[in-house]
């Protein structure tokens, strides 16, 4: 066999969970060792992004970004590594849709350094000192990354390839990843078509083996996971428990629902679906009988009975806000008087 290729493997705004994902792939890590090197896995050793800046353009044969970007240096290393690699792979819910790092799209970079630098009651700077990109001191000059106000997607920043959802993706979706390359590599078999999300195009509810009202569904209270002992055989939904299978696409194996909690939405919408959240949301309407053209209830019935789902922006956008139509809140810097 020839030289090995070459792999790249980033954590940018992300818990570091799809880095320790790899190694669940048991025996399957042989087969990546034997035909790869890794040149970069900031987690996993002690790599200089020098190093990697010094490589000639498309030396790195594939890499794996995860995590969202969400300052300067995740952004600098996604377009990095785009012009060092052949393949570039959206790793992970976050780096595919923004993740729960997306959430802070509701606010912006002023407000966060506010609540975190000098609101939270375990910080005391009185002096409100923030991170600078450029500081002066004593033992020398210190940068940092900018902090950006918005979280993006890499796709937002740099050209995709692939994308492989979920949080992190399975030991399936990342075998059948590293099926693909060895295969394209040993064999010369063609890769999929770019743009290819490595998952299933159905629904999470195609997957889920749980036991669903099929005709007449209606739900008359909202539940949170921990306020009901739910059955087991049937569906969390006609449960009132609102899990967010009908909108996500399959691929993980329905691990949440077999363990008896509601699907979060980490795998995205399918391709099917225009807005992740707003098709959960009409789902959700529908067992609610509030958009059923012959429902008899007011709007203050409505509006009480959308006031059960305690955090909607976090229910229905928990993984997908920064991919989603409205990607971010809308923020007006006020004007101070005097």
């Amino acid at each position: 066999m020839a030289d090995k290729i070459k792999i790249a493997q980033y954590w940018g705004a992300g818990c570091g969970g799809c880095d320790v994902a790899l190694l669940d792939i048991d025996a399957k890590i042989l087969d990546v060792h034997a035909l790869a090197e890794v040149v970069f896995w900031p987690i996993g050793f002690d790599g200089k992004l020098a190093d990697i800046e010094a490589m000639p353009d498309k030396s790195i044969t594939v890499s794996f970004y995860n995590g969202a970007i969400r300052n300067s240096e995740n952004e600098h290393v996604a377009k990095m590594l785009r012009e060092k690699s052949v393949v570039m792979i959206a790793f992970g819910s976050c780096a595919c849709f923004g993740g729960t790092p997306g959430l802070a799209n509701v606010t912006n970079k002023e407000e966060v350094f506010q609540t975190v630098y000098k609101d939270t009651a375990s910080t005391d700077n009185p002096d409100f000192i923030t991170p600078q990109t450029h500081l002066k001191v004593p033992e020398g000059e210190v940068d940092l990354p900018e902090f950006y106000d918005s979280v993006k997607t890499l796709d937002e920043v740099v050209d995709v390839d692939y994308f492989m959802p979920g949080c992190p993706p399975t030991v399936n979706l990342i075998a059948l990843a590293v099926d693909a390359v060895a295969k394209h590599v040993t064999e010369g078999a063609d890769l999929p078509p770019k743009g290819t999300v490595i998952a299933s195009d159905k629904t999470l509810c195609d997957e889920c083996d749980r036991e669903r009202v099929e005709t007449g569904r209606r739900i008359e209270k909202i539940y949170q996971s921990y306020e009901i002992k739910a059955d087991p055989k049937k569906c969390l939904l006609d449960q009132g428990i609102i899990c967010i299978g009908p909108a996500t696409r399959a691929g993980c194996g329905s691990m949440c629902p077999k363990a008896n909690m509601p699907c979060r939405g980490c795998m995205g919408p399918t391709k099917a679906v225009m807005d992740h959240g707003g098709s959960m949301l009409s789902a959700l309407s529908s067992l609610l009988n509030i958009t059923d053209s012959e429902s008899k209830l007011s709007e203050e019935q409505i509006i009480e009975l959308m006031m059960q789902v305690k955090d909607p922006l976090g229910t229905f956008y928990a993984f997908t806000l920064p991919k989603s139509l409205l990607r971010r809140t809308v923020t007006e810097k006020r004007k101070r008087k005097g």
